[in-house]
Parts: C-alpha cells; sequence; structure tokens
C-alpha cells in the first residue's frame, strides 16, 4: 500500500453447502488510489474470515464513477478441492492454480466445424473427439 488505507466490507453473505463455499459482495473504500490488487484483498477477506488466502476468489470488481470506491464478488470456498471442481476454468487460469493450454485458432475452427458435421446422437462423441484431436495438435 501506498499509505492509503483501504476499507473492505462485506454484504449479502450466504452460506452455499451445495458447492461447498462462503459466497457475498465486498465492497472496497480505496480513496486516493485508483483500485486495489486482488492479491492484496485476498488477504483482507481471508483473515477477516479466518481462511487461508489461495481459497478466496474475488471477480467482477468496477470502480465507481469518480472512483474511491470498487464494488464486485467474493467466493470462499471450503477446500482446495472445491475449489478445483467447482470454480470455472479460466479463473482457475487467472489465480495459478492451472496452466492454460495453447491451441491455434485453426484448430479451434476445424473441431468446430467437424462437430457440425455430424447429427443426431453421434454428435457429442464427435464433438469430444474433434476437441481431442485440437489438443493433440
Amino acid at each position: 500500500m501506498a499509505g492509503d488505507s483501504v476499507v473492505v466490507k462485506t454484504r449479502k453473505f450466504m452460506k452455499n453447502p451445495l458447492l461447498s463455499r462462503r459466497q457475498m459482495i465486498v465492497d472496497i473504500i480505496h480513496p486516493g488510489r485508483a483500485n486495489v490488487a486482488k492479491s492484496e484483498l485476498q488477504g483482507v477477506v481471508g483473515s477477516m474470515y479466518k481462511t487461508a488466502s489461495n481459497l478466496v476468489v474475488l471477480f467482477g470488481f468496477r470502480t465507481k464513477y469518480g472512483g474511491g470506491k470498487s464494488t464486485g464478488f467474493c467466493v470462499i470456498y471450503d477446500s482446495e478441492d472445491a475449489l478445483r471442481k467447482f470454480e470455472p476454468k479460466h479463473r482457475l487460469i487467472r489465480l495459478g492454480i492451472e496452466e492454460k493450454k495453447e491451441r491455434s485458432r485453426k484448430a479451434i475452427k476445424e473441431a468446430k466445424n467437424k462437430g457440425k458435421k455430424i447429427r443426431g446422437t453421434g454428435a457429442s462423441i464427435a464433438k469430444h473427439k474433434a476437441k481431442r484431436a485440437a489438443q493433440a495438435d
């Protein structure tokens, strides 16, 4: 921090046992700063709810007009297994838990078009095979 204080408040707290997590909206008041890093907020929210900071997922932040206040969404998982199971791939990649698979644009398009050619019950099998072929490239 650059000497400026940051106030973190949570609202609309909800326990979600089906997804084994707690979820809430996070309001951040940060006068004198453009915004606050998610890594910094992970530690703050983790200590507020007495949990490890690697189980805290923050996303969807918007800074209010005029600055000084941001609002976003926070999810705290009960375990790392639940985090891996329920969290979308793109957020796992952002957190550094999973690696992004580099695929060429052409391979993705070929897989899509191959799947479009087959109709009926075999379509899902063909899409799966095409996806595997694209990953192998």
